[in-house]
């Protein structure tokens, strides 16, 4: 199975946002636990990765933090406490005077209603890549066009900005697990749980059971149940419904399809079912859920907006 794939179409169904922040070096930044993943990249200057409980970690130029669920971290020119850091800035506040020794790129999707997908909560907080820019040339003119992206205010950029975050993190975490392995990587290896999953992927609208799933990969239930919780890190049924509504949330964002279509879409025999599951996932309703915007980029007081309820 695809596991970056799926990674992938979770986070989308949240809230695009991305925006180029320039330090002095005498300034360090924090940035609060959010919903949501995402990732900074370092485009001019040194810095100390400052964490809760990990030991700082020195950045360079090209270097990339991916925060796969949202962790608390900073940024600060020497080695430091986190909570010594001062919190980010957005929207209408003045930038920090010049000059700007340290400059980073930040992208991420917020997820106001769900959390981040299971295989990016079960990797480590924070994670540091350095790419291989020679063998990877791709990488950096990603990251050139989400610079410009982010930079300017050309016409478009609701539709290319979730489509360079999607690349950028594709390319992340493809290079982080060629640099680390299997290592700390949610493990598919097993056929049957590989199997499993296949048929929940290909066919949400089926009327699974724990024990249809365990029949349809030879396994007793206790065995296949015990198997699957260690591998996928959930139970069968709960990676079933959480599979099937975010399906949901991304037909909602991506199609103009009725509820009810949705719904036996997705494998629930009524829209009334399908909306108070997807109202326990999310807090909110499919409809409202369908009308909220979809990236912020633009707008930094729709980012500051965010900044201040956390």
């Amino acid at each position: 199975m695809d596991l970056v794939s799926e990674v992938i179409r979770t986070v989308r169904v949240g809230t695009a946002g991305a925006r180029l922040i320039r330090q002095p070096s005498s300034r360090g930044i924090r940035f609060p636990d959010f919903d949501g993943s995402g990732f900074h990249v370092v485009v001019r200057g040194t810095c100390w990765l400052i964490t809760e409980d990990e030991e700082p970690v020195a950045l360079g130029p090209g270097d990339v933090v991916l925060t796969s669920s949202g962790a608390a971290h900073g940024f600060s020119h020497v080695p430091c406490a986190l909570k010594d850091l001062p919190p980010v800035v957005m929207g209408p506040a003045p930038s920090a005077p010049g000059p700007f020794d340290f400059e980073f790129l930040c992208g991420a999707y917020l997820l106001e209603h769900g959390r981040a997908p299971q295989y990016l909560r079960v990797l480590p907080d924070l994670i540091t890549v350095s790419p291989d820019y020679d063998r990877y040339p791709h990488m950096r003119a990603l990251v050139d066009l989400l610079c410009a992206d982010v930079s300017g205010t050309q016409m478009g950029t609701g539709a290319t900005l979730p489509a360079l975050l999607d690349l950028i993190l594709v390319n992340v975490l493809r290079q982080w697990r060629e640099q680390h392995g299997a290592a700390g990587w949610p493990t598919t290896d097993d056929p049957a749980i590989a199997a499993a999953l296949r048929e929940i992927h290909e066919n949400p609208r089926q009327q699974w059971t724990t024990e249809r799933l365990s029949r349809a990969v030879g396994m007793t239930r206790a065995a296949f149940t015990r198997r699957f919780t260690t591998v996928v890190g959930q139970p069968p049924m709960s990676y079933l419904i959480s599979w099937r509504l975010g399906l949901g949330a991304r037909l909602l964002r991506e199609t103009d399809a009725t509820l009810a279509t949705i719904a036996r879409e997705i494998g629930y025999s009524t829209e009334f079912a399908f909306s108070a599951a997807f109202r326990r996932e999310y807090g909110i309703s499919p409809s409202r859920f369908r009308r909220a915007p979809t990236a912020a980029c633009a707008s930094d007081d729709a980012l500051a907006e965010r900044a201040r309820a956390r």
